[in-house]
């Protein structure tokens, strides 16, 4: 019964927050995730497989849902391997998708401990399940097959490449890490694929504000996403069987989205890097966390965003993100 009353104790609390870190994962991989264990002795210690459940919410219609098994396999007693795996399903206005999400994988090292820190490193890579241009065929399309927005796609369509460092001890967190998208992706999405946006029937002062609405979703044809650069720093609490942390999460896209532009009379395609994807999304992070045993426990992460870019065509911005996983260590 405590651990009831606290659990919905820490979820009132953490209620007002949302998304901590996009979609593009790399904040939630090796020295970067939040809520770390710290060691003196060992930077890691024991084998784990996390259940993971997400819900988020995008500033536009869309609700991401994803279902994560994210599998951290020990090499030595310095070292780790970890593999996430997730299902997503998106539902929205424009329409719904599912499938497999992107694959991450990382390698993790204990670069160096003293008796008050823990230094450690990662790189990975995030894999590509689809080219991102899954398509919806309904009555906003007039009965023709459209590619959906980014928000809707269950891949990012790119492959990136990944490397961080942290440092960590009893009672702070400092992390810091980098994610370079090294391909386009495949996504077509525009605006004039959804003119029958609300339904039929609709009056014509309806379609003029379907239209508008429409427009809220930022075009990336074949989308390359910029650069990212994050900075976490976080405060842990821990009790006997509980923990807590609140934080800060900063990402900054060093470099500006790059789109295809189709062909006008004016000028043939070309690529060209958009406006307003450059700048920072910062976050306040909290999490709690209650240990059952030496190898069960469980977790809740939520966030709330107070700045973001202007123009987010990959669809990775939430307004409000919850997530429960069950850590089973072996």
């Amino acid at each position: 019964m405590r651990l009831v009353i606290t659990l919905l104790f820490f979820g009132f609390i953490l209620s007002g927050y949302s998304q901590g870190c996009s979609d593009a994962g790399f904040c939630t991989m090796g020295a970067m995730k939040p809520d770390q264990n710290y060691s003196r002795r060992l930077a890691i210690k024991l084998r784990s497989i996390e259940f993971n459940y997400y819900r988020g919410t995008s500033l536009i219609s869309p609700i991401i849902y994803a279902a994560n098994i994210d599998f951290n396999l020990a090499l030595t007693d310095r070292s780790s391997l970890q593999v996430k795996l997730p299902y997503q399903w998106i539902k929205g206005n424009l329409g719904e998708n599912a499938g497999l999400g992107d694959i991450s994988l990382s390698y993790t090292t204990n670069l160096k401990t003293t008796n008050k820190w823990s230094f450690n490193g990662t790189i990975g890579t995030k894999i590509p399940t689809n080219d991102a241009n899954a398509k919806v065929n309904n009555e906003f399309t007039n009965g023709q097959a459209a590619p959906l927005h980014m928000y809707y796609q269950t891949s990012l369509g790119s492959y990136d490449g990944i490397a961080g460092l942290s440092m960590i001890n009893q009672k702070w967190l400092l992390a810091t890490g980098i994610q370079i998208a090294f391909t386009e992706n495949g996504n077509e999405f525009v605006w004039g694929d959804f003119p029958g946006y609300p339904g039929l029937g609709s009056t014509e002062a309806e379609l003029a504000e379907g239209r508008e609405y429409v427009r809220r979703y930022n075009k990336g044809i074949h989308l390359k996403r910029g650069t990212d650069v994050m900075f976490r720093l976080e405060r842990n609490f821990k009790f006997t069987n509980f923990n807590f942390t609140f934080g800060a999460l900063s990402i900054y896209r060093i470099t500006k989205d790059n789109v295809l532009i189709p062909a006008t009379p004016q000028r043939g395609e070309h690529r060209e890097d958009l406006d307003g994807t450059l700048g920072l999304a910062f976050s306040v992070i909290g999490t709690f966390g209650y240990q059952f045993d030496v190898n069960s426990s469980i977790k809740l992460i939520q966030g709330i965003k107070l700045v973001d870019r202007d123009v987010n065509p990959d669809g990775l911005t939430r307004s409000e993100v919850f997530s429960l996983s069950y850590v089973y260590k072996f």
